[in-house]
């Protein structure tokens, strides 16, 4: 049996959590099972290090941030590979270049495109616990790169598919996945399992708990994953391709502050003004979610559409640059907005549920910009200081009314 296990940087954050990790890894291998460990930075080790940065500058270099913020991992992995030594078991810490870890040139959002085994199975066959820095890969100039957002989760499932792990364990600060961030909706309640379908859609709105990244690659390449605590030992949330027959019509509420909306008006009126917006976007590697479009009275199109909020500025200074190409009229943008989301099998199989969910943001006196629906999940973008409200009126209307 062999068991990927990855740990979040709360559940490293000193050397005490340290030392609890570590007994939890052993304790594992004792069971019968070849481990590999992946860990993030300790703590907030990564924010630390941003603001170091932005002393110097708003706008770093992007391959010398990602020089700098690997740097944490490593710290993480060297000190839980001596920790383990120190309590007797054989124990190796590995970084990116030492596995290796391939990745795209994309820096600060590097995504894998293969990792060569040879060394981990070595150490393995050697009965020792190989312990991996998260978040990071090398590129073909040999450079580092970091994965963006969730990346150790990502490095920790990739690792499983292309190791063949029986599970993908996901260590964090909660029990599991909740119906609703528990921090904010008190009566939320833990969920045994949800498919990869639900949970990629809670992980790309806002839950926090996976990434959407390492959610995409266990569902291409069948990986079971735990979502579980490390500060006890509670069952986790099993996610997999299929759950029980029988199960609530909507799995989940999310909220995602993380994005703001931009706006361009004054694109022709033409098939190739919208697909020229686009197309300069993907070419810039920036991602968008909820899109409109529509038509002004003196005949020009407006778009709008949201980004992740970090990718905000970039997103701006890469439309100024090209407003003479798009025909762009108009530029404006708004980093104070949120999207509320409902998550679940039920909404493409069931009527009523956008009527319901709308109610209780109506009841909640809390008003909607943009929607956008896919076959599981419905969302709505909504002002940012609602947020938490919508969170709780929307999951008190369909997860606590029986």
């Amino acid at each position: 049996m062999l068991t990927v296990m990855k740990f979040g940087g709360s559940s490293v954050a000193d050397l005490e959590h340290i030392r609890n990790v570590a007994q939890r890894c052993i304790e594992k291998q004792q069971a019968g099972s070849q481990v590999v460990v992946v860990l993030s930075a300790m703590g907030k080790t990564t924010d630390g290090l941003i603001a170091t940065a932005k002393q110097i500058t708003e706008k770093p270099s992007r391959r010398e941030m990602d020089m700098l913020l690997s740097t944490g991992e490593q710290v993480s992995v060297s000190l839980m590979a001596m920790t383990m030594i120190q309590m007797g078991v054989s124990a190796v810490s590995l970084n990116a270049w030492q596995v290796a870890m391939h990745t795209t040139s994309d820096y600060q959002n590097a995504r894998f495109k293969r990792i060569d085994t040879e060394r981990i199975c070595k150490e393995l066959d050697d009965n020792k616990i190989v312990i991996v820095t998260g978040f990071q890969g090398i590129n073909k100039y040999d450079d580092i790169t970091t994965l963006g957002r969730g990346g150790s989760d990502t490095t920790a499932v990739a690792l499983a598919a292309e190791l063949h792990a029986d599970v993908c364990e996901i260590y964090t600060d909660v029990d599991g996945v909740y119906t609703a961030d528990p921090r904010i909706v008190p009566n939320a309640r833990k969920m045994e399992e949800v498919t990869y379908d639900e949970m990629l859609e809670m992980a790309s709105l806002g839950a926090k708990v996976l990434h959407s990244r390492c959610v995409e690659i266990a569902k291409k390449y069948g990986v079971e994953l735990l979502v579980c605590s490390s500060l006890n030992r509670n069952s986790g949330t099993m996610v997999r391709e299929k759950t029980k027959m029988e199960k609530m019509l909507i799995s989940g509420v999310a909220a995602d502050k993380n994005v703001a909306k931009i706006r361009v008006a004054g694109l022709g009126n033409d098939p190739e003004s919208t697909f020229r917006l686009l197309n300069l976007l993907d070419r810039n590697n920036l991602n968008i979610d909820v899109m409109i479009q529509s038509l002004g009275k003196d005949g020009t199109k407006s778009v709008s559409f949201t980004v992740a909020k970090p990718d905000m500025l970039r997103t701006i200074d890469v439309l100024n640059d090209n407003k003479d190409l798009l025909g762009i009229k108009k530029l404006d943008y708004d980093e104070n907005v949120a999207k509320i989301s409902v998550i679940g099998a039920g909404v493409r199989s069931h009527s009523g549920v956008a009527a319901k969910m709308f109610g209780a943001l109506a009841n909640a006196g809390i008003n909607t910009e943009m929607v956008t629906t896919s076959e599981i999940r419905i969302t709505a973008l909504i002002d940012e200081a609602y947020a938490d409200q919508a969170m709780r009126a929307i999951h008190e209307t369909f997860l606590e009314r029986v």
